[in-house]
């Protein structure tokens, strides 16, 4: 027992770096660097760049591997797996190498472990053949894993062999994949030294170009790298092309405090709410205990991620989440924390946003040991002022960089039975409203976001949103509740005054389409006005001061599937078109409401129960 629990510490202290001396700041560094670390004109010779992943070695050096992808920045051309070092914790980084080259095929998705007792480095990526245009594969995608690895920390590299009788299961053969991201070695309990990562694969529908199922998997090995088998499978199956309610893929993971392994994954375009989803395993990798469960709160568009729980002394345990933070676009590149080993995350306010432009696939990594006295993280990540894909950036930064779990802001009392009191961020103030108090927005900054909770979920049934509203002063389009997601596919639902136009406008998007419904007039009067819109028998119906005043064929279909989930009051969910005026009585039901019961909402505020799912008095602001 005492040589399993020394062997434990001292991988957790070997895989942080612990014995590496980390170098102490100057006083005057400041505590976010950022730098190009590959791009087409500054290392010439590949069209782009995509796909980082990064590790730390036993010796302490930085190795940033990404795609160089030779013809186009399209997946399946021509591309080469690059890297480059970097001996002083990512401060200057050596010339690129090329690592293992395409010669014409796809040679991609990379995923890096480190061996911290024998020093190797291992590097897994994954061939299909290539193409000459920038279409995707032909469907079932012939896909196989290559393995080769470093005894030089990175210096040179052994030659690829063929990983498929080890990490591929022969269902595979619709599609399959290799993280893309950085594996990890387990240090506590009886699976100590074990290395693991994550895979998914798809099974065809005998060979056809449908998918039947898909797989998302670890790999482990308990010999140093020697040999790996497949472990943990959580499998979905579905009808020949679907619809799917989850596919976890681009599997990322980390340990948790109690030696599990926690697996993140991007949910691709299945049914379940949410871009995100987990699962974990207390065997060390073997099977899940639980199986993959979306994050509907976890706000990302589709898009990989990465995870990475931080190994210091003396600090609360916390696991960092790194992903782009916008809810459809790859955008604002932000790290979220979690200090309850995954259960719950910080939101968009409370993370710390590493960019405010293009943004994509992303990892990270511990650059300072345990014994640090200020922990320093890097993150590697696409971005770029046009395009994610336009760089690769490394930005380095310290835990006290990314803060402690704040408050989001002041709340406002939901009385639903949800309970969930609404965030008023910007400095929204309590004012004069149509019953009792009512809450002005100033239009710059001010908004209200409603925390997830299932039972907002409208499906594909029929919904109620009613609010009274006063405003006038400005003439831009003014979002008044927004719903769902955002784009011109995501399932959403909103309603915005566009005064300019001289009307509302509410528009509804399910997985069938969407639908559109305008007034005649946009009731800038500065004058208060009773609004409802409504999903009701199939028809999208808006109501002004109890006249319905625009209705049209809703669309049929789900609205909160496929979509990170979300209600903001008074902005568009980009912050924008922020609302100018001064809102009462902000209600959601999940159920159309009877001519009837409107006008009892309108002409005596009464409380109607049934599926209420969001009541906002507005009438105090307080936390």
């Amino acid at each position: 027992m005492r040589k399993t629990l020394l062997l434990s510490a001292l991988l957790s202290a070997l895989s942080a770096g612990a014995l590496v001396v980390p170098q102490p700041a100057s006083a005057d560094e400041p505590s976010l660097h950022q730098q190009v670390l590959f791009k087409a004109s500054q290392d010439p010779g590949y069209w782009c760049y995509r796909i980082p992943a990064i590790v730390r070695s036993a010796k302490g050096t930085l190795l940033a591997f990404a795609e160089g992808r030779v013809l186009n920045c399209g997946d399946t051309a021509d591309i080469d797996v690059v890297l480059k070092r970097s001996t002083d914790g990512g401060k200057t980084w050596s010339p690129m190498q090329l690592v293992n080259e395409g010669k014409g095929d796809t040679h991609g998705n990379p995923v890096p472990l480190v061996d911290s007792v024998t020093g190797r480095i291992f590097l897994f990526t994954t061939y299909n053949a290539g193409r000459t245009d920038d279409k995707a594969c032909d469907v079932p995608c012939k896909r196989t894993p290559y393995l080769q690895y470093s005894d030089d920390d990175g210096v040179t590299w052994s030659a690829p062999v063929d990983m498929s009788s080890q990490v591929k299961l022969p269902q595979w053969d619709y599609w399959y994949a290799t993280g893309p991201v950085h594996g990890i070695q387990l240090t506590r309990g009886k699976h100590a030294g074990r290395l693991v990562f994550g895979v998914s694969g798809e099974t065809s529908d005998n060979g056809s170009t449908k998918s039947v199922a898909n797989d998302a998997a670890l790999v482990y090995s308990d010999d140093h790298g020697r040999t790996w088998q497949v472990g943990a499978v959580d499998s979905t199956t579905f009808p020949a092309g679907g619809p799917f309610t989850q596919k976890p893929q681009e599997i990322t993971v980390t340990e948790l405090a109690d030696g599990s392994v926690y697996a993140s994954a991007r949910d691709q375009g299945g049914t379940a709410v949410g871009n995100r989803s987990f699962a974990i395993s207390r065997d060390g990798g073997e099977t899940f205990s639980t199986p993959f469960q979306a994050i509907p709160d976890l706000v990302t568009p589709t898009v990989q991620g990465a995870v990475l729980r931080l190994q210091r002394f003396g600090k609360p345990d916390r696991i960092l989440y790194s992903s782009p933070s916008d809810t459809d676009r790859r955008r604002w590149m932000m790290i979220r924390s979690s200090y309850d080993h995954g259960r719950t995350w910080e939101n968009a306010e409370q993370g710390t946003r590493i960019t405010s432009d293009w943004s994509g696939y992303s990892d990270m990594v511990q650059i300072s040991g345990p014994w640090a006295r200020d922990t320093e993280i890097g993150l590697m990540y696409e971005g770029g002022p046009v395009d994610a894909r336009d760089e690769i950036r490394f930005a380095r930064f310290t835990e006290d960089y990314l803060g402690w779990r704040e408050p989001t802001g002041p709340t406002t009392p939901d009385v639903s039975r949800t309970n969930k009191d609404a965030y008023a961020l910007g400095e929204p103030a309590l004012t004069r409203g149509r019953f009792g108090a009512g809450l002005d927005l100033d239009g710059v900054d001010d908004y209200l976001r409603v925390p997830y909770d299932q039972a907002q979920l409208p499906g594909d049934g029929d919904l109620t949103f009613s609010t009274w509203f006063r405003y006038g002063e400005t003439k831009g389009d003014q979002a008044l509740f927004w719903l769902g997601g955002m784009g011109n596919t995501a399932p959403q639902l909103w309603l915005r005054a566009e005064p300019g136009n001289k009307r509302l406008v509410a528009r509804m998007t399910t997985p069938s389409g969407s639908a559109s419904i305008t007034t005649t007039q946009a009731y800038d009067d500065q004058q208060w006005h009773h609004v409802v819109l409504q999903r009701s028998a199939g028809q999208l119906l808006l109501w002004v001061d109890g006249v319905q005043v625009a209705s049209g064929p809703a669309v049929a279909g789900s609205l909160s599937e496929r979509v990170s989930f979300q209600i903001h009051v008074g902005e568009r969910q980009d912050y924008l078109q922020r609302f100018d005026g001064t809102l009462d009585e902000v209600r959601l039901y999940t159920r159309a409401l009877s001519p009837a019961e409107l006008d009892r909402l309108r002409l005596s505020n009464a409380d109607i129960r049934d599926r209420q799912v969001l009541r906002l008095p507005l009438d105090r602001i307080g936390g």
